[in-house]
């Protein structure tokens, strides 16, 4: 459906997933990362395999967009995947980090969205898949900042997903929840593989949908989520945050 796709966070995890479905697909690509030598050899491999076209633009959102904005403005899909979050008390994390989490998380996502979509619009077609969180949903303590931002990152994309349907225009929030973002990482009933959620964002994005949630385990938490009166659900997050303060020795 894509000609072209800009992924950002392309070298690891979630990222370097979309990027190789995309490129079995065909879709020539734009990849954004901080680690320059890991796209590279990301992008060497599809160039050889997939027989696409692959431009590498090493950036940290958090500090400079221009040269991704610029190259933005001219994709047909933007997968905004790039993102952090820290974990412990917000009144003891560095002020510094967590501002940071805030400008990859929400001003870095929002700057690229906006570049992108007056091309989009133009056209009459055009893709852009958000990757929030299932943290969205629900109270987040012990990452409060990081289930704030994905709490903005699914009401901007619900609200253009509104604006921008009549024009063509796809635009998808992607909540994943525990994912192995790494080949080593833990396994369990609540983990997903990285290519299962980049291939249901992918979908999701192609169909026109609003939110995509992988897993089944998630497709029936999340409306429970959103049912649940708030008071137990601070009170349960809240619960589960002491615990794991007292275990991991916080």
């Amino acid at each position: 459906m894509w000609r072209n796709a800009l992924v950002t966070g392309a070298s690891s995890g979630i990222g370097e997933s979309f990027a190789r479905l995309l490129a079995a697909r065909g879709v020539d690509l734009v990849l954004v990362a901080r680690r320059a030598e890991l796209l590279e050899s990301l992008a060497s491999e599809l160039r050889a395999e997939c027989g696409i076209g692959v431009e590498v633009v090493p950036a940290d959102l958090g500090r400079d967009l221009a040269a991704v904005e610029e190259r933005a403005a001219g994709v047909e899909l933007l997968i905004n995947n790039a993102g952090y979050g820290a974990f412990g008390a917000f009144h003891e994390l560095g002020l510094d980090d967590q501002l940071a989490e805030i400008a990859l998380n929400v001003t870095a996502l929002t700057r690229l969205t906006h570049a992108a979509l007056p091309g989009m619009v133009e056209r009459g077609r055009g893709g852009i898949l958000n990757v929030a969180s299932v943290a969205a949903f629900a109270p987040a303590p012990g990452s409060a900042v990081y289930g704030a931002t994905k709490a903005y990152v699914t009401s901007l994309t619900e609200s253009l997903h509104a604006e921008l349907k009549p024009r063509g225009v796809h635009v998808t929030a992607l909540c994943p929840g525990f994912t192995r973002t790494e080949d080593d990482a833990p396994t369990g009933l609540m983990w997903m593989k990285r290519q299962k959620v980049a291939d249901a964002g992918l979908k999701a994005v192609e169909r026109g949908r609003a939110f995509c949630v992988p897993g089944a385990q998630y497709k029936a938490l999340v409306p429970a989520l959103k049912i649940a009166p708030r008071g137990a659900l601070r009170s349960a997050s809240a619960a589960l945050w002491h615990r794991a303060f007292r275990t991991h020795g916080g």
